[in-house]
């Protein structure tokens, strides 16, 4: 049974995750993570309009979502989490970007070793 996937809406909680999180960089995504109180994982995604038109953004931010998806139930602990969407995104496969999140989120400790 996988986790049912919480979203980050406010443009507060956005920022308070840029501003004191962690990030890690790839050619297909950049991850901001924070821990929170609240014992449970968050998401955000970003996509900018330098990726394309709505149809563009809209399929990253599937393929991010589908990614997470598979990794939710290994995220401990309670995290912010806020996936931005890079060019190279926009050519990936949501297995591609799976293998690439998972590296990024244990380097940022989300994810156990």
């Amino acid at each position: 049974m996988s986790k049912a996937v919480i979203t980050i809406h406010q443009n507060t909680d956005f920022r308070r995750v840029y501003g004191r999180g962690k990030s890690c960089k790839s050619p297909a995504l950049v991850i901001y993570s924070l821990k929170n109180r609240a014992g449970i994982c968050r998401i955000g995604i970003t996509t900018s309009k330098k990726l394309g038109g709505a149809v563009e953004r809209n399929r990253c931010r599937r393929v991010i979502k589908e990614a997470y998806r598979h990794l939710a139930p290994e995220c401990t602990g309670g995290w912010d989490i806020v996936f931005v969407a890079r060019f190279k995104t926009l050519h990936l496969k949501s297995t591609d970007v799976e293998r690439s999140m998972r590296a990024q989120l244990r380097q940022l400790g989300v994810i156990p070793i």
